[in-house]
């Protein structure tokens, strides 16, 4: 970024060695085919660097930051069918060379918790076997995004799944891979696996499911998995009798946000996805608030 501000300066033919009102203002204008975050990061980085060199004792114009645009981001919610498609693929993948620095052992395991959690992948490569606890079916995350640990619990059927990870993953020949201290999932090697070298192997996943990839950073991605696992999880407590607004506090807590507002996007997602889940709460509250259009035609 600097270095491209750097040319156009020197296109500018400025003189002066702080930066001038004119110049900054120049370069603050938005480019064609440009998003208005890419400009602000153009801004951003312009105006510490002026500050920079005021604090260096060079008089130099700051720029005004506009105010930081709003994300227009849409994650891809997986299918109920695209996730049992991604389940099979991820069983039926197979080494065809012999990498011992290849997480594809973790990946059926891994998959299933991201999806039966809704933990960020990070997250779970990040847990050591103490924080797996099969018994009580239950993770502890620390160190999280928010810098908050947080207790997650899960399914009898996680429980099975990491279970029988143990059971093949303890036989590898590698020393102290059952301690507490060290990593839940491992390359075959004993190694912590990144996340990275987990996207290759999701990237491959996808395709082996039929499902598109669109890259230029639409995804599909892993940490959408997280996205589905929320959407379907409003799904999952309105066909039980609960209603969406209702349970939005509870999965909140659950996944590890810091306000409801960080959860809304979820439920205006699954509102799009399932308008049916709308309806029903509209049913709910007609009698507590009922139709504006009625009160009105009342009133005339």
């Amino acid at each position: 970024m600097l270095s491209n501000f750097d040319r156009y300066v020197l296109e500018q033919d400025q003189t002066c060695i702080g930066l001038s009102k004119q110049v900054a203002d120049k370069w603050a204008e938005r480019r064609n085919n440009e998003s208005e975050l890419t400009r602000y990061a153009r801004m951003i980085c312009v105006s510490q660097f002026s500050s920079y060199l005021r604090n260096r004792g060079i008089k130099s114009y700051i720029p005004q930051l506009p105010k930081y645009p709003e994300s227009t981001f849409i994650p891809y919610i997986y299918s109920y069918d695209e996730m049992t498609a991604m389940f099979k693929a991820c069983d039926s993948l197979r080494l065809r060379n012999r990498s011992m620095s290849s997480p594809l052992f973790v990946m059926p395991c891994l998959l299933r918790m991201l999806y039966s959690t809704g933990i960020r992948i990070g997250e779970a490569l990040f847990l050591k076997n103490r924080d797996v606890n099969i018994n009580d079916k239950c993770l502890t995350l620390k160190e999280t995004k928010n810098g908050k640990d947080r207790l997650v619990p899960f399914m009898d059927t996680l429980a099975a799944v990491c279970k029988d990870y143990l059971h093949h993953r303890n036989k590898l020949p590698i020393i102290g891979i059952d301690n507490e201290d060290s990593p839940f999932f491992v390359s075959l090697n004993g190694a912590c696996c990144n996340c990275s070298t987990i996207s290759k192997w999701f990237r491959k996943i996808l395709d082996r499911a039929g499902i598109p990839f669109t890259g230029n950073r639409h995804g599909p991605r892993v940490h959408d998995v997280r996205h589905s696992f929320a959407c379907h999880s409003f799904v999952k407590l309105a066909d039980i009798g609960v209603d969406i607004y209702c349970s939005w506090p509870y999965l909140s807590t659950y996944l590890g946000h810091q306000s409801l507002e960080a959860t809304e996007k979820y439920v205006r997602l699954t509102a799009q996805l399932y308008p049916e889940l709308l309806e029903d709460a509209d049913r709910l509250y007609a009698d507590i608030l009922p139709n504006i259009n009625d009160k009105q035609n009342q009133i005339l």
